[in-house]
């Protein structure tokens, strides 16, 4: 069976510096209002995403430390043309979060938190959706800031919805093309949860509470032809 398979965020020890009231040093994607996604052309090749090998990383800055955990895929597709991802989409298990830095009790009244309303109020909003608007060539000739990952190849937005927020964000990625059609790709970027109207403890007024506004996310997708 063939394999197509796409990182569009992998860490890989890019995200440097995360230190106390620090966000992680990596791009800042480009947020905008929601995009239309266009129509998968009908001669695209649809490849389904493998929800097992498939995960979201996410990174948390505190005044006083930091934490960092793991969303679970639960379906997805992604549509190929010419040996180029065109379009694609991706339901987020938000209800999944996982911390990683913590275990026992300290673990589980963390994730209980993550999931209530001062967060992602999975009880109303258990899902998240990614979905790709464009993927375009990066050009270093046009001029802006340089992108802090080496070898940038692509730009790619796509519209990141959350507790019923949807808006456009756009990041640098290395998109890669093998031989045997295979694609890879990863990137590190960071957003604002504000944008997503997650608030909780976002002032610096509140001293150790304080929780940064950047979160730096990473996502793994594995997609299976056919």
């Amino acid at each position: 069976m063939n394999k197509i398979v796409l990182f569009f965020v992998v860490l890989s020890g890019i995200v440097l510096g995360v230190g106390c009231n620090q966000a992680p040093k990596a791009d800042q994607a480009q947020v905008q209002e929601a995009q239309q996604a266009p129509s998968a052309a009908t001669d695209a090749v649809n490849y389904k995403v493998d929800a097992a090998q498939s995960q979201i990383g996410w990174l948390a800055t505190k005044k006083v430390g930091k934490h960092n955990g793991i969303f679970g895929i639960k379906e997805g597709s992604l549509q190929v043309k010419d040996g180029q991802v065109q379009g694609g989409k991706v339901i987020i298990d938000v209800n999944s979060v996982k911390v990683l830095d913590l275990t026992g009790e300290d673990q589980q009244k963390l994730e209980g938190h993550l999931k209530d309303v001062d967060f992602f109020e999975t009880a109303k909003y258990p899902e998240a959706t990614f979905e790709i608007t464009s993927v375009s060539k990066y050009d270093a000739a046009a001029g802006g800031a340089k992108p802090m990952l080496d070898g940038v190849t692509h730009n790619i937005t796509g519209n990141l919805t959350m507790k019923g927020v949807a808006k456009s964000v756009t990041f640098p990625a290395i998109v890669e093309i093998g031989a045997d059609g295979n694609v890879g790709a990863k990137a590190v970027f960071n957003i604002n949860r504000n944008d997503w109207n997650i608030v909780y403890n976002n002032k610096e007024s509140l001293g150790d509470k304080f929780i940064l506004p950047d979160v730096n996310l990473t996502l793994k997708l594995v997609a299976v032809k056919g």
